[in-house]
């Protein structure tokens, strides 16, 4: 009896894409590519398990190493109010990815064209946050997360509209000295993005898709997607007024601000982001196309914590706090991030790899689930795939459009 039931989940597991629509499996194997060993294999596996498990709808992953790739889809893009099957090119509210996507790269670009300082005072370009309590915090302290800033804006009393979310960020009173604790705050990039906004004079989603997401032919990323794209966005959950939030963001803050803030509300898919992560490993380029200097890539993506932290953050990037949960074996020159509706990005430039991995796990998902469990399985489970696969000669990045 045992046997016939083994028999009969393995074979509900290799149903095709329509089954998976019909909520009876998930969703077929990614296809066949180079990056193939155990631990890859294992990797699409936890995935597919948690689909299965209901901890998520369904999620897009990619996984390279050295121009060698894995990727797939499984499970539903959306479960109400009807059943959709998921494809790779459905677009993810990414949260927090915004910061490394979006902000982080906008204020490097600054930085290196020689507009920023990231050890000048934030009052310098943003007169209003004032008063002496706030006098020493500089732009790297925001971006590390060691400005002493409380990590988020108040919700009461009730305030609307992208200038109201500045204000609040300006009177925001520090707990800490600047670099006596890190404590990661939304209010930090709230400011860099107000920050990117004033130096550039453009709002932060029209200078980053000029500047970041153009150059790099990274089609399906933006704020406030358009509605032609609603198709193909996977929900979240629904708002206060019961409304199921679909191509709008999730954040309540940043929701609040307009869709437009430093610290979430970009949408993409796992094509354009790993766009992006292969320009980052290719030192700022990408299909002949520079968008940073290779010493800007080296400045962002090393330490900037204070030595004697224990916690270690990059510029925007994590590398080893408790959020580094993705990072599995990976060294300590890894970086990477999450965002708060299920969705993340590791790069390690020692062994020239990074994966994604982007769901949706607010949308319907089963009593107790723990995507930060997935988190942990899939950071161990890629980097054993890397560390174990024989170094070969370098291949050419696979080229995503």
């Amino acid at each position: 009896m045992w046997a016939s039931l083994w028999l009969a989940a393995a074979m509900m597991m290799m149903l095709p894409a329509k089954a998976v629509a019909q909520g009876k499996a998930a969703a077929p194997a990614p296809p066949s590519t180079t990056l193939d060993n155990k631990y890859t294999r294992d990797f699409s596996a936890a995935i597919q398990q948690a689909v299965w498990d209901r901890a998520i709808a369904g999620a897009t992953w990619h996984a390279e190493h050295q121009g060698r790739w894995r990727e797939g889809c499984y499970g539903l893009r959306a479960k109400v109010p009807e059943k959709e099957p998921i494809t790779q090119d459905t677009i993810f509210d990414l949260a927090s990815l915004t910061k490394v996507v979006a902000t982080t790269p906008s204020v490097m670009l600054l930085v290196e064209q020689g507009k920023v300082k990231l050890d000048e005072p934030v009052q310098t370009y943003i007169p209003q946050f004032g008063g002496e309590a706030r006098a020493h915090i500089t732009v790297r302290h925001l971006m590390v997360h060691t400005s002493g800033l409380k990590p988020g804006l108040p919700r009461n009393p009730a305030w609307w509209g992208y200038n109201s979310g500045i204000g609040w960020a300006c009177v925001t009173f520090p707990t800490t000295e600047p670099d006596e604790k890190f404590r990661y705050s939304d209010i930090n990039f709230i400011l860099l993005g107000e920050i990117v906004r004033r130096v550039s004079g453009e709002p932060l989603d029209v200078f980053a898709a000029k500047h970041i997401f153009q150059p790099l032919g990274m089609k399906d990323t933006a704020f406030n997607p358009p509605a032609s794209w609603r198709a193909r966005i996977a929900p979240t959950e629904k708002d206060e007024t019961e409304s199921l939030l679909r191509g709008v963001v999730h954040d309540p803050t940043s929701r609040r601000m307009g869709g437009v803030a430093g610290h979430a509300g970009l949408f993409s898919t796992v094509t354009d982001v790993s766009r992006y992560a292969r320009m980052i490993l290719n030192g700022g380029e990408l299909d002949g196309v520079r968008v940073f200097k290779p010493e800007t890539i080296q400045l962002m993506t090393t330490p900037h914590t204070p030595a004697t932290m224990k916690d270690k953050r990059a510029l925007g990037w994590d590398m080893e706090t408790a959020y580094s949960k993705p990072r599995g074996k990976f060294g300590a020159t890894s970086f990477g991030h999450t965002g708060f509706t299920g969705t993340c990005l590791w790069i390690d430039p020692a062994t020239r790899s990074f994966y994604i991995f982007l769901s949706s796990r607010l949308h319907e998902p089963a009593k107790g689930s723990d995507v930060r469990k997935l988190y942990l399985k899939l950071g161990e489970r890629f980097s054993k795939a890397v560390l174990s696969t024989p170094k070969a000669p370098q291949a050419s990045s696979k080229s995503s459009s």
